[in-house]
């Protein structure tokens, strides 16, 4: 360390002692699992707690990660909206299987979700995009999400000539390049910070057709 720089080592948190999760406090399923801590997170007024780290691979395995917001979540997987075109977007036809995480840091939890991916039938990515504010709309219209860009002004332009594109349109149609993606979890792990680095690690795991166990795993 030098002057006011602090190296990550020296940085620590102890996680307390009388929080735990055992195979007990569980639900019946991932789904209802799910539905508890999710609503302990709003509950306790996170910051968007819906947003999830994203992470995908191309067809040679090189990954990628970036944070989305999740916008449905149901016994068949958890849902998320982008441009098919993306980054993301290509990993997942290219690659169809990601890894979702759910960083509840303030409450010492996080849940882990992997499995692999599918689009939305395009009815249901109709019926989010005419709930989203008009702006968000003429936004996807005018990014080309994840590809290089002159300077921000050409992204302005882009987005005055989606406006003016749509000036008298109502409601404005979802892009075809623009939709949901739906990971289908085959493991939900749920992870509760405990002392001395001793966390509890409960995973759902899929092991046949509608036929789940639970684990537990070494933190």
């Amino acid at each position: 360390m030098t002057g006011d720089t602090v190296h990550p080592a020296a940085m620590r948190n102890e996680y307390a002692a009388d929080l735990g999760l055992s195979e007990a406090d569980l639900a019946a399923d991932w789904h209802g699992q799910f539905d508890r801590w999710f609503a302990d997170a709003v509950a306790a007024g996170l910051p968007e707690p819906n947003a999830m780290v994203v992470g995908t691979a191309d067809a040679a395995g090189r990954p990628s990660a970036r944070t989305v917001l999740l916008k449905g979540y149901d016994p068949r997987g958890f849902v998320f909206f982008t441009n098919y075109e993306s980054r993301k977007g290509a990993e997942a036809t290219a690659n169809p299987y990601a890894s979702l995480v759910f960083p509840w840091f303030p409450m010492q939890r996080q849940v882990v979700v992997a499995g692999p991916v599918e689009r939305v039938d395009r009815a249901e990515t109709e019926a989010y995009f005419a709930s989203r504010p008009r702006g968000s709309q003429l936004g996807a219209w005018a990014s080309t999400q994840s590809r290089v860009v002159p300077d921000r002004s050409a992204l302005d332009a882009a987005y005055r000539a989606a406006a003016e594109r749509f000036a008298d349109a109502e409601p404005i149609p979802a892009p075809p390049h623009w939709g949901g993606l739906r990971v289908r979890p085959e493991s939900v792990e749920f992870w509760q910070g405990r002392a001395s680095r001793l966390h509890d690690r409960l995973r759902f795991r899929l092991v046949g057709p509608g036929e789940w166990t639970v684990e537990r795993l070494a933190p």
